[in-house]
């Protein structure tokens, strides 16, 4: 928590510093909004898995899977739901002092009404289900190439930035930002910040959840596809 707060403060700098010298709001971020989003950011790193897993890239790796296999419920849906609890007890015990932290020290925006705490309550429990629907694909790839710490990596560092875990997406070059609106990346994250730092508001949430929705929807389908495959190519060797 001590980590998160820290570098909160020099990321709030930042910002701040930069919507100053611009002299006006930048992609639609004013100072409080700008700090917001870096508080609820801070606040929703232990919530939302950014860095993804190992464990079940492990667990295909060694041939414990199997043991998931025989077991009478969903591989995909037991992990989801240890993940889900994982975010609950990390954003009250985790990310609510952080943001406490932020809202002492700075001036920052808040949604403005009870629907827009609602939505982005929803928005963070979309987004962790994108990102563990996300690296739990990435994990079943160990498959097919046994070792994938080296893939793991590479969309660890890819999610980071598209997902704006260091910048607001809005303010990516135009090129960067399509790419990043084409991709899963920004349900991680910009899009329940957006909505909990009031600036996606009223009618413009909806589309807003719809785009999580459906990547929660696909990554899960895909992950339950890639499964499947991946379980008719396992061979376990010993007793």
């Amino acid at each position: 928590m001590t980590t998160n707060s820290v570098f909160g403060l020099i990321r709030a700098s930042i910002v701040l510093a930069a919507v100053a010298s611009a002299g006006t709001a930048i992609g639609g971020y004013d100072a409080p909004t700008a700090v917001a989003f870096v508080w609820w950011g801070q606040a929703l790193l232990g919530a939302v898995n950014l860095w993804g897993f190992q464990e079940i890239g492990e667990r295909v790796r060694t041939g414990d899977i199997a043991i998931d296999f025989l077991r009478p419920l969903d591989p995909q849906l037991a992990y989801l739901a240890a993940d889900l609890g994982r975010a609950g007890i990390n954003l009250v015990a985790r990310g609510a002092p952080a943001l406490l932290v932020g809202a002492l020290l700075f001036d920052m925006a808040w949604p403005p009404g009870a629907a827009s705490w609602v939505a982005g309550l929803v928005s963070v429990l979309l987004a962790v289900v994108v990102a563990f629907a996300g690296s739990f694909v990435v994990n079943l790839l160990a498959f097919w190439l046994v070792e994938v710490r080296g893939i793991r990596m590479l969309y660890m560092i890819t999610g980071g930035l598209l997902c704006g875990l260091y910048l607001p997406v809005p303010w990516f070059p135009d090129w960067l930002r399509t790419i990043a609106q084409w991709s899963p990346f920004p349900s991680m994250l910009q899009n329940p910040i957006d909505i909990l730092a009031g600036r996606v508001v009223g009618a413009d949430i909806v589309p807003t959840l719809a785009v999580q929705a459906f990547w929660a929807v696909a990554l899960v389908a895909l992950g339950q596809v890639v499964m499947g495959a991946g379980r008719r190519k396992l061979e376990v060797q010993g007793g």
